[in-house]
């Protein structure tokens, strides 16, 4: 029999991962030419060349057991110093490998770091809408994950009541920007604003509280929308980073944790990380891939192809009576559903073969997550569903476009 806590997980598993297998499921049934999946957040951009070339100029030149052995947990230093010079260059930071620990992926290293921090019942806060699994990877340590409701008029986050909801407890901030699902970058004026308050909350608790910012979609920004490096805003702020959507390389789950000198206990955070890491199984980050990814840090994917899919797809909708902010980053459109029950309305666009995340999987109800990381085409030809959606339902609903 599995544990308690699993049976929980099995029966709430992620419903973003039920939509992907329905859509191999229907296009069994209806050619996959036919079925529209903007269910899962899956880059379809390709790589940049370089990463092709690094991969070869690697295994043909590197020593190979050197090159797939083990390593110091916290990853090839001179593949650490690399991210730290870029990030030096980038935000004018002074950052060493000493401050870097390589992860597999973000999501590893939210696991990494929510291993080093947490004591059973301490708070994570966090600001909805977020990525569901957030709930999860804090549980994995007995933590308590603390919603702060959504300010569904920019999305920015909720700032009156995350102080309210502050606590004694309260031992991390857990910000995405750009955001999943809302695709919204936070303003610097937001990110000052929370710096302040988290100061001001440590001095009248007399407690530590780190902000960790998970910075998948960093790169991913439109319209040269500025997204602030939070470690110049706050000291005690800890970076996760991924290449999954920057490089195109969800599968290969390397990313990595910034855990600046000035942060809180420093030597002992970086130490325990390096343990964590160790310890969760992950041992080291995978090892072919740091290499491939220090060779890279200035490629870029071709973001003008998510752009024209954003743009595409946001001025269609909002044509039809759809109600959404135009993202700023990432490759997600958050719409207002016609219907109050956004599940409902999910499970209805599924009649025309249209698989979209009910925003509910990201603790805000009556929206829908779309992710436009799919083929011009396929956004071409959903779009008739889409006008035939809201016409068909918004006389249901309280819904006006």
């Amino acid at each position: 029999m599995i544990s308690n806590t699993m049976q929980q997980q099995v029966k709430n598993s992620s419903i973003i991962r039920a939509m992907f297998e329905e859509g191999k499921r229907l296009a069994a049934l209806y050619g996959a030419e036919n079925v529209y999946d903007f269910s899962l957040g899956n880059p379809n951009v390709e790589p940049p060349e370089e990463v092709k070339k690094a991969i070869i100029d690697i295994i043909n030149e590197e020593n190979s057991t050197a090159l797939h052995g083990y390593m110091n947990n916290s990853g090839f230093e001179d593949v650490r110093g690399a991210i730290a010079d870029s990030l030096n260059q980038r935000f004018a930071t002074e950052f060493s490998a000493d401050n870097i620990l390589m992860t597999v992926g973000a999501a590893g290293g939210l696991n990494v770091i929510f291993k080093t921090l947490l004591n059973p019942e301490d708070e994570v806060l966090t600001f909805a809408p977020f990525f569901g699994e957030y709930r999860n990877y804090v549980q994995n340590y007995q933590g308590q994950l603390i919603v702060v409701s959504p300010d569904t008029r920019d999305f920015q986050p909720n700032l009156e009541e995350f102080k309210e909801k502050i606590s004694p407890r309260t031992k991390a901030v857990l910000v995405n920007s750009p955001n999943n699902p809302t695709g919204v970058v936070y303003s610097e004026e937001t990110i000052v604003s929370l710096a302040n308050i988290l100061r001001a909350k440590q001095k009248e608790y007399g407690t530590v509280i780190y902000l960790v910012a998970d910075e998948p979609y960093r790169e991913l920004a439109y319209d040269q929308v500025e997204v602030p490096y939070l470690t110049k805003y706050y000291e005690n702020t800890i970076v996760g980073y991924s290449f999954s959507k920057s490089l195109s390389l969800p599968g290969e789950r390397i990313g990595y944790l910034v855990i600046p000198q000035e942060a809180a206990d420093y030597e002992n955070l970086i130490a325990a990380a390096n343990i964590a890491n160790r310890i969760l199984g992950f041992v080291n980050a995978p090892s072919l891939f740091q290499k491939v990814i220090a060779k890279c840090l200035s490629a870029q994917v071709d973001l003008e192809t998510y752009n024209r899919n954003r743009e595409l797809l946001y001025n269609a909708l909002v044509s039809y009576g759809y109600q959404c902010i135009k993202p700023e980053g990432a490759f997600y459109l958050f719409v207002k559903t016609p219907i109050e029950n956004d599940v409902e309305f999910c499970n209805l666009a599924k009649s025309k073969n249209i698989l979209i995340v009910p925003g509910t999987s990201f603790a805000c109800p009556g929206y829908a997550r779309i992710a436009y990381c799919v083929a011009y085409e396929t956004i071409e030809k959903a779009l008739p569903g889409f006008k035939a959606l809201i016409l068909e339902n918004q006389r249901f609903g309280s819904f006006s476009g």
